[in-house]
């Protein structure tokens, strides 16, 4: 059992099996990492879907670049930048870059292999970092998570959390975070199904 599920209630068999993969966090990244290369690789891009989809992986892109430079994991409760907004704006970074590049990949299988990834890792994930970080933080996160949504801002209604006094770092962003895999990896895959669709 790790160390993700250990205070939730015991399973066995293949429940126990199939629990222990979706919140097995080494898993989620490297899939990320791997659909961004899949549909890369597999492209038969469709100029129009690449438009649409090289701009939405960026902006994923720019918002994990954003989002990792306010984060000092389980030192500092982030609610700057990006987290004034959402609890998890690192996932919706990744929503982005996966969705973008299934799009730009133009393959019929893309979305649905995204969707099920999402489904699969991404609801886990954010029980247990909310269960961990209001374990680590108690009352300011209990606060915090009231009024900030998990993947998505909200459009009106409350308003987000008031700025703190962090300010973006990009060594934090790209080397404390490791960040710049994710930018790497984000323009090579990009520049390949451009020079794809274009050559």
């Amino acid at each position: 059992m790790s160390h993700r599920t250990e205070d939730l209630p015991p399973l066995s068999g293949l429940a126990h099996v199939f629990r222990e993969l979706r919140y097995h966090e080494a898993s989620r990244q490297s899939f990320a990492v791997i659909l961004m290369v899949l549909y890369t690789a597999t492209a038969a891009p469709l100029p129009l879907l690449v438009v649409i989809g090289v701009p939405i992986a960026f902006l994923g892109m720019l918002v994990r670049l954003y989002a990792s430079g306010f984060i000092v994991k389980n030192q500092e409760l982030a609610t700057d930048g990006p987290y004034r907004f959402v609890r998890h704006p690192l996932y919706t970074g990744n929503i982005l870059l996966v969705v973008g590049f299934a799009l730009a990949g133009s393959r019929w299988w893309g979305l649905p292999v995204a969707l099920f990834f999402f489904w699969f890792y991404y609801p886990p994930a954010i029980e247990y970092e909310d269960r961990k970080l209001q374990r680590i933080f108690g009352a300011p996160w209990e606060e915090w998570s009231a009024r900030t949504p998990a993947l998505l801002p909200r459009l009106g209604g409350s308003r987000p959390v008031a700025a703190g006094d962090r300010s973006w770092s990009l060594t934090v962003s790209t080397v404390r975070n490791g960040e710049i895999v994710f930018v790497v990896l984000c323009i090579a895959c990009a520049a390949w199904i451009g020079w794809q669709t274009w050559r």
